[in-house]
């Protein structure tokens, strides 16, 4: 049975406009209108809900109850705050040097800083309505992964003796001061209206920023979709090759894109014959580790602990490539048929 908004895309293109199924132009525009109308619908709604209970969310007091959890604990946690934040990785910086200056062990920093750009309620949105619950988990399963693993990996080497000088001396100013374990005032309780209007706010301020990028993702996702043969990508890009992944997650590396404007692509590499495990490292790859974001980070960091998180990521997403195409056909048969 057709749901309301294939049958909304087949009214329009194939109806009203009176394309050609069988057409690259009416295929495109199809794949274009159905996803669209997807996911504003679906961002609308749960952005709304989300927003709501996330009102009375104290930043500086998430940033606390963190700092007083066992180490191994804290990671999890760092990486679950950066999962529900709605922030790309150039608006992470701020609350890195946030979490940094209240003496919060970089390795919890770094999972948080790692896991926010990868995971937000509007990619875990797309990638629900556009691939399927069992992909969307598998998804956030990777990125809290790579942002633990990362971030533990950070830790051990001790790697906040390569903050730049401002920030290495905030860290440790919070770490030995007396006071560091003091929680911060309550905040006041909101009433149902004070939610409504945060959520309100919230929907009209993400919605506002991330439209724009939602019509251009989707946009290249319905050309590839229309206009690209069909097993193009299978045969040019996954015949299976070990060096396959590596080169998309290179591939990725000058490109800046966020999640919302790389899921609809990923949707189509997937569709195209492109293997899962190749796609992720690519899309991972241009999300959290591009070029840009490595130069805003230049700003709190020493070249050489960028050296050591850009090789973590690298081989990161390298791993979760090859992992992925080796298990997709038990993970992800749903969508490869």
């Amino acid at each position: 049975m057709l749901d309301v908004f294939t049958w909304l895309a087949d009214w329009l293109v194939y109806g009203l406009a009176g394309l050609d199924p069988a057409s690259k132009l009416g295929s495109s525009l199809h794949f274009f209108v159905e996803d669209t109308t997807k996911i504003f619908a679906l961002l609308v709604v749960m952005i709304y809900i989300i927003a709501l209970a996330r009102a009375s969310l104290d930043l500086e007091r998430v940033r606390h109850y963190i700092q007083q959890k066992h180490r191994l604990a804290g990671y999890g946690l760092g990486a679950g705050f950066g999962a529900i934040t709605p922030f790309c990785s150039c608006s992470s910086i701020p609350l890195f040097l946030g979490f940094t200056s209240a003496g919060i062990p970089l390795g919890i920093t770094m999972a948080f800083l790692f896991t926010s750009p990868i995971i937000n309620e509007v990619a875990v949105i797309m990638l629900w309505s556009l691939l399927g619950w069992e992909f969307t988990l598998v998804y956030v399963v990777i990125g809290m992964a790579v942002g633990i693993g990362g971030g533990m990996i950070l830790d051990l080497l001790k790697g906040e003796r390569w903050l730049k000088d401002f920030a290495a001396k905030a860290y440790r100013q919070a770490a030995e001061s007396p006071h560091g374990d003091e929680p911060t005032p309550e905040a006041p309780t909101l009433t149902l209206r004070d939610r409504h209007v945060f959520a309100r706010d919230e929907l009209k301020e993400i919605v506002g920023r991330i439209w724009k990028w939602v019509i251009i993702g989707v946009g290249l996702g319905a050309a590839l979709h229309g206009f690209v043969p069909d097993g193009w990508f299978a045969d040019n890009l996954g015949s299976g090759q070990w060096w396959n992944v590596p080169v998309a997650v290179l591939a990725g590396l000058p490109l800046y894109s966020n999640a919302t404007a790389v899921i609809p692509v990923m949707e189509s590499l997937i569709l195209k014959g492109l293997p899962v495990g190749t796609t992720l490292a690519f899309c991972m790859s241009t999300v959290a580790a591009s070029f840009p974001e490595f130069i805003m980070l230049k700003q709190v960091m020493q070249w050489r602990l960028l050296g050591i998180i850009f090789v973590i990521l690298l081989a990161n997403f390298m791993v979760v490539g090859w992992l992925i195409n080796l298990l997709s056909p038990w993970l992800f048969s749903g969508i490869l048929t």
